[in-house]
């Protein structure tokens, strides 16, 4: 008898393109499941960036005073970037368990369970970006517009980027719970390794004086690291450096760089994006025969 053959990475995309309908209802699920019984509901994707506003905003634009002007639209700018990568590889990851009646019950493309997580995602990443949006009312800050396509990328490659960490986790996670408790931990670390709370030039700075000149590029091997900058490039939209700020690179919020530096930076990481998914497809391939047993 004929051993069936695995699908090909390629395959799998096929697959899902040809279930896309269930992956919508499975999105919806997501968000229904997650606010059940919720008197708030959907409010509460909104309340949690406010709570960060006003906590970091203290900490870091009151009592450290990181000198950077309107912190909290800086701020805001960085954690919608962070949260969509947090909560979808977070939700990603546990997936399959999640979803272990539907696993052993019926067959469909099983990594559909990790997009509709990153789809739900989204959504939420779309609710909270009305908190921004209020500030930048308040403030009277306007966005920089010519980056608008470069925001874009930045979106692509971050959904990528969480898209092939979440079906490789969530694999094997079936195998090892201590996947998802482990995770929470490395986003823990990740969050803080990220510039979302605290000036770029603060990282560069400190790595350039331990490894050189070679501070950014070691930077830049923290993909989230790169998303989160644009995201503050293009929404904060801050004023151009000063020869005082260029002097002395701790206090310059951003990079001192133009559109070219943030393309070729998010080129990279989409490449580098898209390389896993294809290997994150493959490690799902061989994991997922056993994962009705498993589960």
């Amino acid at each position: 008898m004929e051993v069936s053959k695995r699908p090909s990475p390629f395959e799998r995309v096929r697959h899902l393109w040809q279930y896309r309908e269930l992956v919508g209802n499975l999105t919806r699920k997501e968000l229904k499941v997650k606010y059940k019984n919720s008197i708030l509901g959907f409010a509460w994707s909104l309340l949690n960036p406010l709570m960060y506003l006003v906590v970091f905003s203290w900490v870091f634009g009151e009592i450290m005073d990181v000198g950077v002007p309107y912190y909290g639209i800086f701020f805001l700018s960085g954690l919608l970037a962070w949260n969509l990568f947090n909560t979808g590889v977070s939700a990603g990851t546990s997936s399959i368990v999640a979803n272990a009646q539907l696993v052993t019950k019926v067959w469909f493309p099983r990594e559909s369970l990790v997009i509709a997580s990153i789809l739900a995602s989204m959504v939420h990443f779309l609710l909270q970006s009305l908190v921004l949006l209020g500030a930048l009312l308040v403030f009277q800050r306007m966005p920089d517009l010519s980056y608008i396509p470069v925001f874009l990328l930045a979106m692509v490659v971050l959904v990528v980027f969480s898209t092939a960490l979440g079906i490789a986790l969530s694999a094997i996670n079936v195998y090892l719970r201590d996947t998802q408790h482990l995770l929470e931990v490395v986003l823990l670390a990740w969050f803080w390794m990220s510039a979302v709370a605290y000036p770029y030039g603060m990282v560069a700075a400190k790595l350039n004086d331990r490894f050189g000149s070679n501070g950014e590029l070691i930077a830049a091997l923290n993909p989230v690291l790169t998303v989160v900058v644009t995201f503050q490039r293009f929404l904060y939209n801050p004023a151009d450096p000063t020869p005082e700020q260029l002097a002395d690179p701790v206090t310059l919020a951003l990079p001192p760089h133009g559109m070219g530096w943030y393309l070729s930076h998010l080129a990279v990481t989409g490449l580098v994006s898209l390389v896993l998914l294809y290997g994150a497809l493959v490690v799902f391939s061989r994991l997922e025969d056993n994962f009705a047993e498993e589960i």
